[in-house]
């Protein structure tokens, strides 16, 4: 089984969330005690896709994260770098536009998108900033971003508790229902190394977006953050 390392190197990755591909969405659901499924409803409500109009959802994983904007009538690319995640999206979704695609390099025009999204994958990209404009390069001058990532809780007393969670109560939890455990304890790693909410928006204004704004969810666990690529 394959753990990444906190340089993250693309093939570690990949091979990662490879191992994992078969009970990620369970995994999920079990370690974030159903939260998930609301941060991704959030996720949709911040989108705000419309009929017609065309969405990147990036690091898709298999695909239910793009789900809610196909009932929009948006047309939905959900695109990932690892094929084991792909192919267990074709089996749950086949009518979905599954893609293979590195976030460093997207394999679209310029411009395609209406509105690109992603949801906890940007902390698993080697360089986040170039992942930031290549998300402006392919998104229409004024379309939108929309980013779900872990964060840090803003709260001091909860934000201890949630660490030691993380890295005591989380991998006993995901030895029991992962069949790669030892991935969850590079991802709780990779939550604690990842940048605060403010030095996110500030990436997200290098690259080029604008009226960059965030909010939190659940006490800071979860952030969006939302940009506009201007005209």
């Amino acid at each position: 089984m394959t753990r990444a390392s906190l340089d993250k190197q693309p093939h570690e990755v990949a091979s990662m969330f490879d191992d994992v591909a078969a009970n990620y969405d369970l995994t999920n659901d079990v370690l974030s005690l159903g939260q998930d499924r609301r941060w991704r409803r959030e996720v949709a409500e911040a989108v705000g896709a419309r009929p017609a109009e065309r969405v990147l959802d990036l690091a898709a994983g298999t695909g239910t994260s793009s789900l809610p904007f196909t009932r929009t009538g948006a047309y939905v690319v959900p695109c990932d770098f690892s094929l084991g995640m792909l192919r267990e999206g074709k089996r749950r979704h086949p009518w979905l536009p599954l893609t293979a695609g590195d976030a460093t390099r997207l394999p679209f025009r310029d411009g395609s998108f209406d509105a690109v999204t992603i949801s906890f994958g940007l902390r698993n990209v080697q360089d986040t900033d170039q992942a930031l404009r290549e998300l402006h390069r392919v998104t229409k001058p004024g379309g939108r971003v929309v980013i779900c990532e872990f964060s840090h809780p803003t709260w001091a007393p909860f934000r201890t508790v949630y660490e030691e969670y993380l890295m005591r109560a989380l991998p006993p939890v995901a030895r029991a229902v992962s069949s790669n455990p030892d991935a969850y304890v590079y991802l709780a790693e990779s939550i604690q190394s990842w940048p605060e909410q403010a030095d996110l928006a500030a990436m997200l204004q290098k690259a080029g977006w604008s009226k960059v704004a965030w909010r939190n969810l659940s006490g800071g666990i979860v952030a969006l953050h939302r940009g506009t690529k201007s005209r």
